[in-house]
């Protein structure tokens, strides 16, 4: 560890780019990051837990904002509680996601001429591992550039070889348990990925479509048919019935009757189901069981066929038990263009009778955004609603807190609703499904290792399932498989549960109410007691960054330009629970400038304290008897004990003994509150004022010197640890740098500042404060110049103002120095003059005469106050005519109302500055 600089040695500008990747590596030789078991107090050790699991991203994906925002509030909490005393642990590592890597790779093969049949299935997942090799992991290693301090040496892959044991494992056990099941239902199919999706990865999108309705003749009579409307119409070709309602009477008497299918030219038949509206569109239903949810469950009912008239690319085909359906002209042919093709056959035969417009929802693939198409499929399935009901009771009963709570109610909505889950996926990369068949007897079994013969018949060809597991199937595992699940690990005794999960909105379902299930199924615990949902980066458009509207923000050229701490201190800060961070993609000096700002604002008030402090030896803060201390010094300590406690309720509780209580489901976890009291405190309390204050005294030899130079050295020390979770480089850079630093120690493992009750006294410097503002602001109001000295007189009516008004005298060199007044006790010479109460009972009056040009300043007072007093009557007249208020919008009327009153203030405030200059 280099040794910091003497005062005047250190640096007059701040350079993130030399001081970030050499404190990194400090940190990461010196094991700061690591977590060690045998400390855990259920391990037997002196310290709690606390720990937070990464969400995993894709193995081959590069670092985009987005994972900025999610790894700052996780490196954030851990700092914190690292600092707090707990022995901390932050697992990192990366998702082997499986849709989203082989869609990669098979591009990089289509540049070459190639598919994956073509290289066989074997040579396709060896490509695949080694394309993984080369570039995964890449984005754990830009982590490191904004200060992620996880602990790398426990980095986790869900395609590791411990990891698949536990897929494995859970596989075997559900399997077991009856709660795995392979069913023959429709599910939704993604034509461009050629896999099933579940529920929650066919997302919906709200799309301007249109409604076709068409003509179905009644067989035996063509006076007669039943209109249908469809989104759909290429599917027509699959339909198998036309279901009304039992009680309707319009169509009572054709129940069981046949209609003519157009196009297909078959005959099906009219059924009776109360799953018909009678009340929407015709009350008639085209019943299409293998390319609808809704359509199948009546064709089971029904003991109807179900044809399957498109391949799995979404083409026109005959498929399973659809021979003859689809004619020789669509065979082939793309789905929408099959659309085109089959409207216009129905307009030509005379059977459409009408197209409307319509709106509805369509989903699309998570992955590739394809439309994706109902399907009916064999699939393997997991029963979800015996591991729901526990999870949703664990948030119920509050041993699992959602933030924003507005969450729950979304989750318990999902759960309480919850369908099976669709597990695989007909894909090459993944865990393959661990079932074996065998061909001779039948038999089918899941096992935990790979079978070589069967334990019924003893044959040796068993065959396992080509498909793999959905890539969500290895990562519910992921607080507890990361930490060894199956085996007894120290680690898993020492750190499950874990406290936070940090991650977004979206995937609340996809992946966090499957750990909860996970944990509860496996464990019997939850795993974690805290869901923490944070909001999205968006532009100023509100639109969500993302690569296909170029609208991103690459973090790494944000931490280049301005520093890691400039890109934390910007996304905590515009971070309030829940709210989304608006950025400038087209701007970053806009955005991230600030954040850079205050790094370097940070880093000089550091250096000017430091070089005002010196480096002679330090007297230790708690030596200093209070009666030493003086009303600055003990504003400054108070002030300090509110930046920590506000801090502390800001970030916190950081867990609970058994369930939530109501008070606290909600708190903590406001992380721009704490960002903007440990600016606050550094930057508007300590720099702005007690480094003003104490200045002459650090002139003066003595005692006095050596207890202002303590409580400098402490207080800066205490609130470069409240800013170390938020801009851990610079603060790092200064505390090396206090008197007090100890060669070997490091602000990463410094304690975290506790909060001591407020010192008596202090309140009298805030009196001294409200002076030098008021003199400053009333300077600012007549355009005196910066420069220029003034008489500030002190009028006190009685004793007890008079007692504070001495106070003010005191300080009268302070005064004088901060506001550029001489303060006196004597009376205002008459004439021109600014007047202000200080509170309470104080006045402070500004002779005028011979500081300002009164002749000029009452000339332009008295120009904008007939200027303003025009538009106020103008406003009230708006305001008063009952046909503006009745009929503009209430906002706009509220809005106008708030500026009445504005404007009002502002020229009564400008009439009380005539009176003072004499002008009215």
């Amino acid at each position: 560890m280099t040794p910091p600089e003497t005062p005047d040695e250190i640096p007059p500008h701040y350079d993130a780019a030399a001081t970030e990747r050499t404190l990194y590596d400090e940190w990461e030789r010196a094991g700061v990051f690591h977590a060690d078991a045998a400390r855990s107090k259920r391990s037997g050790g002196d310290r709690d837990p606390f720990v937070i699991v990464i969400p995993p991203p894709n193995v081959t994906a590069a670092l985009h904002v987005g994972h900025g925002l999610n790894s700052t509030v996780q490196d954030v909490l851990v700092r914190w509680r690292r600092m707090a005393g707990d022995e901390v642990l932050w697992v990192p590592g990366t998702d082997h996601a499986g849709i989203a890597t082989q869609n990669v790779v098979e591009k990089l093969l289509a540049t070459e001429g190639k598919t994956r049949q073509d290289l066989g299935r074997d040579a396709f997942v060896e490509r695949v591992k080694s394309f993984v090799t080369e570039t995964g992991g890449q984005i754990l290693r830009q982590l490191r550039a904004i200060g992620a301090s996880a602990d790398w040496t426990r980095t986790a892959y869900t395609l590791s070889p411990e990891l698949s044991r536990a897929v494995r494992e859970i596989f075997v056990r559900l399997y077991d348990d009856k709660l795995i099941y392979r069913g023959h239902r429709v599910i939704h199919w993604c034509p461009r990925c050629l896999t099933s999706l579940s529920d929650e990865e066919a997302e919906h999108s709200e799309t301007n479509g249109s409604l076709w309705h068409i003509a179905y003749p009644v067989v035996g009579d063509p006076s007669r048919q039943i209109v249908v409307a469809t989104t759909r119409p290429e599917t027509m070709l699959g339909d198998v019935a036309v279901a009304v309602h039992p009680d309707d009477d319009r169509y009572r008497d054709l129940i069981g009757k046949q209609l003519l299918l157009p196009i297909a030219n078959i005959e099906i038949p009219v059924i009776a189901d109360s799953y018909v509206d009678r009340a929407f569109g015709t009350g008639a239903v085209k019943i299409t069981p293998a390319h609808d949810p809704n359509d199948f469950e009546v064709g089971k009912r029904h003991a109807l066929p179900m044809p399957v008239i498109m391949a799995p690319d979404a083409t026109m085909a005959d498929g399973a038990d659809a021979a003859g359906r689809v004619p020789t002209t669509l065979r082939g042919i793309e789905r929408f263009a099959a659309r085109r093709m089959v409207v216009a056959q129905l307009e030509a035969e005379g059977r459409l009778v009408k197209v409307e417009p319509h709106q509805h929802a369509v989903r699309h693939c998570y992955r590739c955004d394809t439309i994706v198409e109902p399907r009916l499929s064999d699939q393997w399935f997991v029963k979800m609603a015996p591991l729901a009901a526990p999870a949703l009771e664990a948030v119920k009963d509050g041993r699992i807190r959602i933030l924003p709570e507005r969450h729950e109610a979304v989750y318990i909505n999902w759960l309480t609703g919850i369908r099976d889950w669709n597990i695989s996926r007909q894909l090459w990369w993944g865990h393959r499904i661990p079932v074996w068949r065998c061909p001779d007897c039948s038999h089918e079994k899941a096992y935990r290792d790979d079978p070589t013969s069967c334990e019924q018949c003893g044959g040796t060809a068993l065959q396992q399932d080509e498909d793999v597991l959905d890539t969500w199937f290895s990562s519910w595992l992921w607080p507890f498989s990361t930490l060894g699940w199956p085996d007894d690990t120290a680690d898993q005794r020492a750190f499950y549960p874990t406290d936070v999960l940090v991650t977004a909105p979206e995937i609340l379902f996809f992946w966090v109410a499957r750990m909860i299930m996970a944990g509860l199924y496996v464990k019997k615990e939850v795993p974690f007691h805290t869901v923490y949902l944070h909001g999205t980066v968006r532009d100023m458009q509100h639109r969500k960054m993302s690569k296909s509207l170029g609208n991103g923000i690459d973090p790494l050229q944000v931490v280049d330009e301005f520093g890691a701490d400039a890109l934390r201190f910007t996304l905590m800060q515009g971070m309030g629970l829940g709210v989304d961070v608006m950025l400038d993609p087209a701007d970053l000096e806009k955005s991230f400038a600030p954040g850079r700002n205050f790094a370097t604002k940070l880093w000089n008030i550091g250096r000017f304290l430091l070089m005002q402090v010196g480096t002679e030896p330090v007297r230790a803060f708690e030596s200093i008897p209070a009666i030493a201390l003086t009303n600055a010094d003990r504003w400054i300590l108070t002030r300090l004990s509110t930046a920590i406690a506000e801090c502390d309720a800001a970030l916190g509780p950081a867990r609970t003994v058994g369930p939530w209580p109501e008070a606290l489901r909600g708190a903590g976890l406001r992380l721009d509150a704490h960002a903007e009291t440990a600016r606050r405190f550094v930057w508007n309390e300590l720099a702005d004022w007690y480094v003003e204050a104490a200045k002459s005294r650090l002139q003066s030899p003595g005692d006095d010197r050596e207890v202002v130079r303590a409580i400098l050295v402490h207080v800066f020390d205490q609130g470069l640890r409240l800013l170390h979770p938020i801009m851990p480089f610079v603060t790092e850079s200064l505390w090396r740098r206090l008197p007090t630093f100890q060669t070997g120690t490091f602000l990463a493992r410094a304690t975290w500042p506790k909060s001591a009750p407020p010192l008596s006294g202090g309140e009298r410097f805030d009196l001294v404060r409200e002076a030098i503002g008021t003199v400053r602001q009333l300077r600012a109001d007549y355009s005196i110049p910066p420069g220029q000295k003034i008489a500030a007189h002190v009028v006190s009516p009685d004793a007890t103002s008079k007692e504070r008004a001495d106070l003010l005298f005191l300080e009268a060199a302070l005064i004088g120095r901060m506001a550029r007044c001489e303060l006196l006790s004597t009376p205002a010479p008459g004439g021109a003059a600014a007047h202000a109460l200080l509170s309470p009972g104080l006045e402070l009056v500004l002779p005028l005469a011979g500081v300002v040009d009164l002749q000029k300043e009452i000339t332009r007072l008295k120009t904008e106050h007939g200027a303003l007093s025009k538009q106020l009557d103008a406003l009230r007249g708006r305001l008063s005519n009952e046909k503006f208020t009745g009929k503009a919008p209430p906002e706009l009327v509220d809005a106008e109302r708030t500026k009445e009153r504005e404007w009002t203030a502002r020229r009564d405030q400008m009439q009380s500055k005539l009176k003072d200059l004499g002008g009215a």
